[in-house]
This record gives structure tokens, C-alpha cells and sequence, in this order.
């Protein structure tokens, strides 16, 4: 693994984790009642959790039995949950 691969993946952690908390502070500011919230969308937080989770178990599976190697694999199974994320963002920011 040379270190431009290691910082690519520490980047693209590092916009997961801060869309993370984007999107958990402006759900919580809607269930709060601070902020606009569509119906719905406490159940919908709920619901993705497991097609999201199973979408990234699936992807790192086949980046491991592909004979990827650890960078690979975990960046396999971020993408789901990363697109998943930054969709909820903006949606959310609209």
C-alpha cells in the first residue's frame, strides 16, 4: 500500500464521517422540532440502516474474494454508505 492510497482512503473517511454528523444534527433538529421534517422521515432513518449496511457487506465480500487488499476492501464497502450519506445530506439540506 504506498501512502497516496492511504490518504485518498483517510480523505473519503474523513467526508463520511462529517456527512455522518451533518445528517444525524439535522435529524435530530427535526425530530426537536427546530427544523422542517417530512412525515416520515423518523421511519425512513430507520429503514436504510440495513439495505445500506447489506449493499457495503456485499461490496467489501466481493472486493475480498476478488483478492483485494484491505484498502481495497474497505473502500469497496464505504461507497455504498458514502452515497447513501451525501444522498441524505442533501436532501435533507434542500
Amino acid at each position: 500500500m504506498n501512502p497516496l492510497t492511504l490518504m485518498t482512503l483517510n480523505a473519503n473517511l474523513t467526508k463520511l464521517m462529517i456527512d455522518t454528523q451533518a445528517v444525524m444534527t439535522l435529524r435530530l433538529l427535526g425530530m426537536a422540532g427546530a427544523l422542517p421534517q417530512t412525515r416520515g422521515e423518523n421511519a425512513r432513518m430507520v429503514n436504510e440502516k440495513g439495505p445500506a449496511m447489506a449493499k457495503a457487506y456485499q461490496a467489501a465480500t466481493k472486493a475480498a474474494f476478488a483478492g483485494g487488499t484491505p484498502d481495497q476492501i474497505f473502500s469497496a464497502a464505504m461507497v455504498p454508505v458514502s452515497k447513501k450519506v451525501r444522498a441524505n445530506r442533501k436532501r435533507l439540506t434542500k
